[in-house]
């Protein structure tokens, strides 16, 4: 079945709102129309540029919520907006007592104006939203939906090369569980977030004993190392809240002038010079 009508030319406004510069995209000189391109929006959604067509001139069925919400983030649109995506699309709004997964635009443009700063936005309990190319140049080009806990007890692929922390992988991995503890008294009802439990109980003794023992605790902000294939680079990793929104916004940064900076900095440059050479 078809989506509202109303779909394609919100997106299409919506898209032509949007500046390259918002979005973190490099300015590409005169453009024929304003805003964002739909190859743009493609590469920033993770969808096919073929598919948005279809969405914008009406010939797509209904997009899931996740590619609903994709686009949401991508077009940095507001909750109102966000919801308003949703029922055009023929998807009910998210309940109150979900564990909310809608990034706010302030928050988007943030993430897109860092510059050299790896930044990644990611849910209460740990799934990935979004992320600047700085962090896909540090991290990999990692899964959209992936989620931390996932990958440290059940060998998901959110990083593709090892991450070692100042605190014991032990410590480290129990932390991790005790703030999830806090966000399930917070979203009790949260289905994606019972699954999540319910899953790493079962795939991952160790998940299930520290999950027994019943610590509660938040997250805190950690030296970590990347072992990235150019080399290990040293940074702080810090984990600031959006209020309101309960998002993690991780950022990872070194002292200016440092050998770990630097690292960064050819890191990041490199992968830039890379996809804009291809």
């Amino acid at each position: 079945m078809n989506a509202h009508p109303e779909l394609g030319s919100a997106l299409r406004a919506w898209r032509d709102r949007l500046s390259p510069a918002d979005a973190g995209l490099p300015g590409t000189g005169r453009r024929r129309s304003p805003g964002l391109r739909r190859e743009e929006v493609a590469e920033l959604s993770g969808l096919s540029v073929d598919y948005l067509v279809r969405l914008e001139q009406g010939r797509a069925g209904r997009p899931s919520r996740r590619v609903a919400e994709a686009l949401a983030r991508a077009l940095q649109l507001t909750e109102t907006e966000r919801d308003h995506l949703l029922r055009v699309a023929g998807i009910a709004p998210a309940a109150t007592n979900r564990v909310p997964r809608h990034v706010p635009p302030g928050v988007q443009r943030l993430v897109a104006r860092l510059g050299e700063v790896p930044v990644a936005v990611f849910t209460a309990h740990w799934t990935l939203l979004t992320f600047n190319r700085p962090w896909q140049a540090l991290l990999g080009t990692s899964p959209v939906d992936g989620n931390v806990l996932h990958t440290i007890f059940a060998g998901g692929d959110l990083v593709p090369w090892p991450i070692t922390s100042d605190r014991d992988p032990a410590e480290m991995a129990a932390a991790f569980v005790a703030d999830l503890r806090a966000v399930r008294g917070r979203y009790p009802h949260d289905p994606e977030l019972a699954d999540l439990i319910a899953g790493l109980r079962v795939t991952s003794p160790a998940f299930a004993e520290a999950w027994d023992g019943g610590a509660i605790a938040e997250y805190r902000s950690e030296r970590k190392t990347i072992h990235h294939p150019a080399g290990p680079v040293t940074l702080d990793c810090d984990v600031l809240t959006v209020p309101g929104a309960d998002l993690r916004v991780v950022a990872y940064t070194a002292a200016e002038g440092s050998p770990d900076a630097e690292a960064l900095r050819f890191l990041t440059v490199t992968a830039f010079t890379s996809l804009h050479s291809r």
